[in-house]
């Protein structure tokens, strides 16, 4: 029994053969990376002045960058403030308010601080809040600051404030690890040495 042929080469099943025909299913053409690439090329030329001759765009847009990142070097010192110039990381002068130019970041750095806010540290004692204008209200006595020996061998509780400035900036930046904490174990040990000195009858 010959079998009946329909459709060219197809099987007895109608199978094989139907990916070469010009009729037949195509799947989903790939994306042309090449004109992708065209694409992103030409819009990135159209941002450069002077379109295609984009060497002489290129060069205008480091020196503008060089220009603006020169410029970022221009600083201002308040009044109350001394700045502290670092190159480096390094220390190298102060300078004083006003407005002052040096090395941007990260070449050069600038710290400001403070020098002429008085600053305090309480011993003996710690202000539990303060009022709207800034008035201690309260406190919490600290026995292990404000207990001390006189020199009869009796016990005093004294609380103090120490009020501090900053006299050198870089000393004060780089010279000291606590400021604070130091301030306050100087003034402690040198009141403790005053009061050991000292008998309670003649205090």
């Amino acid at each position: 029994m010959a079998w009946n042929s329909q459709g060219g080469g197809q099987g007895p099943w109608g199978g094989g053969g139907g990916n070469g025909g010009d009729g037949g299913p195509k799947g989903p053409t790939p994306p042309d990376i090449e004109e992708i690439l065209r694409r992103i090329q030409d819009k990135l030329k159209s941002f450069l002045p002077g379109g295609a001759g984009g060497m002489s765009g290129l060069i205008l847009i480091v020196i503008a960058v060089v220009v603006l990142w020169g410029a970022s070097g221009f600083y201002r010192v308040d009044p109350g403030q001394q700045g502290v110039e670092l190159l480096f990381g390094k220390f190298v002068k102060h300078t004083t308010p006003g407005l002052n130019y040096w090395f941007p970041a990260p070449i050069g750095e600038v710290l400001k601080p403070n020098v002429e806010r008085t600053n305090t540290v309480t011993i003996g004692f710690r202000e539990i809040s303060q009022t709207r204008r800034g008035r201690g209200v309260g406190g919490r006595d600290v026995p292990q600051e404000s207990l001390m020996l006189t020199s009869d061998q009796n016990i005093v509780d004294i609380d103090f404030v120490v009020q501090w400035r900053i006299k050198n900036a870089a000393d004060f930046l780089f010279n000291i690890r606590d400021p604070e904490g130091t301030i306050k174990i100087a003034a402690e040990s040198a009141m403790r040495e005053i009061i050991g000195q000292t008998p309670l009858e003649g205090a």
